[in-house]
Formats: structure tokens, sequence, C-alpha cells
């Protein structure tokens, strides 16, 4: 029997990625705020694109991963605001009385 470690590289991949991509959103609403959603856009479709160029299987699959997390901030970025309205994240005063 042999032992593929395949999938748990990728799933490690998987689980940086998406722990990577928490803490930004939460820094990206607090200086940026909503607009910051085309930065994590951008670099979701440079991901996506580089996926499709890329030859290697995994470096492929882990780009695929990478712009999927990125695209899934878009939306968290909007949910963060909500949180920091509701008081669970600090408000940033340099941005406050600017909408």
């Amino acid at each position: 029997m042999s032992v593929h470690f395949d999938g748990i590289l990728l799933g490690l991949g998987a689980f940086l990625c998406i722990g990577m991509f928490h803490p930004l959103v939460i820094k990206a609403e607090y200086y940026f705020g909503v607009r910051s959603w085309w930065a994590f856009l951008a670099v979701g479709l440079l991901a996506a694109a580089g996926s499709l160029c890329v030859s290697n299987t995994y470096a492929s699959i882990f780009l695929g991963i990478f712009a999927f997390s990125a695209f899934w901030g878009i939306g968290e970025v909007f949910k963060q605001r909500e949180r920091v309205r509701k008081g669970w994240f600090p408000k940033n005063p340099k941005r406050e009385n600017k909408k």
C-alpha cells in the first residue's frame, strides 16, 4: 500500500489561503472600507487566469483555490462592514465621518 499526500497538501493549501484571507478582509475593511472589494476581484481574476495558464496541476489547483478565496473575500468585506456597525470589530476613527 502506498501513501498519497496530494489531498493533504492541497487541503493544507486551501486551509492556509482561507486563513490568510480572513485577516486580510478585516484589515482591508478597516483601512479602505468596502471599496476594497475591487482589489479582491482583481487578485481573484489574476489568480484564476494564472490557474488556466499554468501547466503544473498542483500549481493550477492552488491558484484556483487562491482565486476563489479572493472572490469569497468580496462578500466578506461587505459582511465585515455590518460586523463593524454591530460593534463586533473596531471602527477606523480616520474613516468614521466618511461614507
